[in-house]
């Protein structure tokens, strides 16, 4: 992947889809995980969003290696770089666990949707046998749904400790605090 388009550094650019996209993710992977409704509804939805995040974490790091190459070794960068490394081992493993928790979830509500149309079709004295399924499923989901949102809650929290490591590299510790104004001075 070119580091630079027209004498700009990609990288810039580039890490604003994973500064947008890894938090849709992780937002929405909480949600489906913790709101049935929502996980019926947006399900997929938020399988393909975090799987955009997914894709856009090695478009990132590889313009930023790039970048890093032509930049000064520093602290700052190797620590920002470092931590770039990082991301798609949490955000891999965050597609894997909602793509499985809304896929067992779907597979699950579909099978029993079927059930209960055979026993309406049998009419109403009969009973249907319950699906031995139906408990595994159960757990399935909650473990996947209790292992989503982990993964999305240290997803969040790299992202943040990646996007900090990466003002500092560049800005090093400049702070753009509010000034105080002096007393008696006019508000524009």
């Amino acid at each position: 992947m070119p580091t630079f388009l027209s004498g700009l550094p990609l990288h810039p650019l580039v890490v604003h889809a994973v500064v947008v996209l890894v938090p849709l993710a992780v937002i929405g992977a909480v949600l489906v995980a913790v709101w049935p409704a929502a996980r019926r509804r947006w399900g997929w939805p938020v399988v393909v969003v975090t799987a955009l995040a997914a894709i856009s974490v090695p478009l990132a790091t590889s313009t930023g290696e790039g970048l890093e190459h032509n930049l000064p070794r520093t602290p700052a960068i190797a620590d920002h770089a470092e931590l770039g490394d990082q991301l798609l081992v949490f955000v891999g493993p965050l597609l894997v666990a909602v793509l499985a928790l809304v896929l067992v979830d779907h597979l699950r509500c579909r099978s029993t949707d079927r059930e209960t149309a055979v026993a309406r079709a049998e009419g109403p004295g009969s009973m249907a046998a319950p699906r031995i399924a139906e408990r595994p499923a159960r757990l399935a989901t909650v473990v996947l749904a209790v292992l989503t949102v982990v993964l999305a809650a240290v997803s969040a929290v790299q992202v943040v400790r990646i996007g900090d490591s990466g003002a500092r590299a560049a800005w090093g510790e400049i702070h753009y605090a509010p000034q105080p104004r002096p007393t008696g001075a006019v508000e524009d």
